[in-house]
């Protein structure tokens, strides 16, 4: 299954809610779920803040969800809320 739709699912998400968290649309956000359009490093990293996780994971080149140590970085700087 695809890691984005598998944790997006896991926590009881659609696509539509969290591509309005994300500041993009439903259909843009379901084409970079199902691979359609790339992945950008800004949706990427929005991701992984949201999901408390690394970019790492979600590319597949780990299986621990567990994040990386906080960084100085503020959660509220990707996310709408």
């Amino acid at each position: 299954m695809n890691r984005l739709k598998e944790i997006r699912e896991d926590r009881d998400l659609t696509q539509q809610q969290l591509a309005k968290k994300l500041g993009i649309t439903q259909r843009n956000y379901s084409y970079i779920e199902t691979g359609k359009t790339a992945l950008t490093d800004d949706i990427l990293n929005k991701l992984a803040t949201y999901y408390k996780t690394s970019t790492d994971y979600l590319l597949y080149r780990t299986d621990m969800r567990t994040p990386y140590p906080k960084s100085i970085v503020n959660d509220s700087d990707f996310i709408h809320e």
